[in-house]
């Protein structure tokens, strides 16, 4: 596990993209598009570099803990979270499609969806045997 940033600046600094991630991560479960799982990993990142108090409460927390867990130990993505991820994605992109004027803004959200998506599905899904 790797230690706190020595410098208070980067400690700071460290903290609050570790509540930034936190706080998008904790809108994107009910927000369809917003990735749960990378916003997680990058608050927990941060958190060991800042914050032992933030570090311990993403690491036991019941939903949290086990996507961080998996992570560590094999860089592992559920299936459950795979597809909760691209239901999430496609219902995004199509509510973007219907309601909003086509042009390359939505079009490069839907790519990066898509290049998202992608590589969520290229973790593996359980510890090789």
């Amino acid at each position: 596990m790797p230690q706190p940033a020595s410098s208070k600046l980067a400690r700071v600094l460290f903290g609050l993209l570790a509540y930034v991630s936190l706080g998008i991560g904790l809108i994107a479960i009910v927000v369809p598009g917003l990735p749960t799982t990378e916003f997680i990993l990058l608050a927990a990142w941060a958190a060991t570099r800042s914050s032992p108090r933030l570090s311990a409460w993403l690491e036991n927390h019941r939903l949290f803990g086990p996507i961080l867990s998996n992570w560590r130990n094999g860089k592992i993505i559920a299936r459950k979270a795979k597809v909760s991820a691209t239901i999430s994605m496609l219902l995004c992109a199509t509510l973007m499609l219907v309601m909003l004027d086509h042009g390359w803004p939505i079009y490069l959200a839907i790519a990066g969806m898509g290049l998202g998506n992608l590589w969520i599905w290229s973790r593996p899904e359980s510890i090789p045997v």
